[in-house]
């Protein structure tokens, strides 16, 4: 505590071993604080969710032109993007922009490696499937950097499905170019952690850097929740709060014992590991949608307690072969049925997929929603990119891709629109203006030609 009573913002709840980082908390802000101090307190969160392989494009993109008001009528939106509806005037749709490092530029078959590592690069990789690997810094790891030592991790990385790092996996492209959307340095791709425990662990679990895996396991084992060590300091820091911030505080530790009996559920379905087993346990639901809200939940949690700002979630990777038999009852792989060559019953199938898909965003659009932050709310306070690196997936297109453009960025973005921009706008732009508003104003970008415009108003 502050000598003012003020609570601060790196508080932490302590136990046996464990440090529980504070959700927002009005207790956080002086008493008549000015504006500025309010909005420095709620500082502005990024996260990136990618889709692999394309969409169908005819019911993607809202069937009125670029202004607020009738694009934003449910109606205007064909199939896939209809579940957004709820949330039109929360976040734009972008049409137009293109990535063209993901093009052959010469370089031949490959689009899938290629629209992974450029998604987020805005550069061309380097045709490889050995250890001499070549993309770019993502966005993301610029943000991050701008980051580093302001919150404790200065990124995180998230996926839905095992990709192997290495190996051809496209025409002559690395897997890893495949399975990666963050790189910190040209030659540095980071892997999303694919496993919700491990990223459990690694944001409320125990400091003890040398924790004894087989204590680990034996908690596990007898599902004793890290709530149970810092339940008495949580008890003592709610007796200085007010209404509002001791229900915050409730809600806070039931949605991390929510996420952690979840997490425990997967596990005592999954096969026994044994109990010298020096890593988390795989934790990996068998259900898609299950697994995309537990890594969502955990995303949100880590926004919220302001552990980190910066985000990407790969969703699926490139050239996917997830088949959704029992989830939406389709039991051919994704990017197999991207390459329908006209046929209906397979488009029908890649739409039914899509809309599968986009579900998770909707569902981390409520989840940011829902909790509030000083002002406003933790989805106000955020820029949460939604698409992929292919549009037209059986023609491998990489230009007027799909991108969904949520929040309000702490009111640097006007939501509420679908703008149209000239075609061969680089998605760059976008990044670039996205870095801006995080406080970042890197010279160039990628391929960018200067900021997106028509973002605010």
């Amino acid at each position: 505590m502050h000598p003012d009573n003020r609570v601060s913002r790196r508080s932490l709840l302590r136990g046996a071993g464990t440090a529980l980082a504070l959700p927002f908390l009005d207790a956080m802000i002086p008493p008549f604080a000015r504006a500025a101090e309010v909005k420095a307190a709620t500082p502005a969160r990024v996260a990136f969710l990618y889709v692999p392989n394309g969409i169908v494009m005819e019911e993607w993109t809202p069937k009125t032109g670029e202004g607020v008001g009738e694009w934003a009528l449910p109606e205007t939106l064909p199939r896939i993007t209809s579940a957004i509806a709820p949330y039109r005037s929360e976040l734009m749709m972008l049409s137009g922009l293109d990535c063209n490092g993901g093009r052959a530029l010469g370089d031949g078959p490959g689009d899938h490696g290629r629209a992974g590592a450029a998604y987020l690069t805005a550069t061309h990789p380097k045709k490889s499937a050995g250890k001499d690997l070549h993309a770019g810094v993502s966005v993301d790891q610029v943000a991050a950097k701008k980051m580093s030592g302001v919150t404790r991790f200065a990124s995180l990385e998230l996926g839905c499905e095992e990709g192997v790092q290495g190996g051809n996996c496209d025409n002559g492209y690395s897997c890893t170019y495949s399975n990666t959307l963050a790189w910190s340095t040209p030659t540095t791709p980071l892997p999303p952690e694919v496993r919700p425990r491990a990223v459990f662990e690694r944001l409320f679990g125990s400091l003890e850097l040398g924790a004894d895996p087989v204590r680990r396991r034996l908690q596990e084992m007898y599902e004793k929740s890290i709530l149970d060590g810092v339940l008495e300091d949580a008890r003592r820091l709610q007796t200085s709060l007010g209404g509002a911030d001791k229900v915050k505080m409730d809600e806070y530790l039931a949605s991390v014992r929510d996420i952690e009996t979840r997490i425990q559920s997967v596990e005592r379905n999954a096969k026994s590991l044994p109990i010298n087993y020096a890593a988390p346990s795989a934790s990996v639901p068998a259900d898609f949608g299950e697994h995309a809200r537990l890594m969502t939940d955990l995303l949100v949690l880590a926004f919220q307690t302001d552990l980190t700002r910066i985000s990407t979630v790969l969703l699926s990777i490139e050239q996917s072969p997830r088949a959704y038999g029992a989830e939406i009852g389709i039991p051919e792989g994704h990017h197999g049925l991207t390459h329908h060559s006209g046929d209906k019953e397979k488009i029908e199938k890649v739409t039914q997929i899509n809309c599968y898909h986009i579900k998770s965003l909707v569902y981390a659009l409520d989840k940011m929603k829902a909790v509030k932050e000083g002002d406003g709310t933790l989805l106000d306070h955020s820029m949460i990119v939604y698409g992929s690196g292919i549009s037209d997936g059986n023609r491998h297109d990489h230009g007027n891709l799909p991108v969904i453009l949520a929040g309000r960025g702490n009111g640097t973005l006007t939501p509420g629109r679908h703008i149209r921009y000239s075609s061969d706008t680089p998605m760059a732009n976008l990044f670039v203006s996205m870095l801006d508003r995080m406080g970042v104003e890197p010279e160039f970008f990628g391929d960018s030609k200067g900021k997106l415009d028509r973002l605010s108003i």
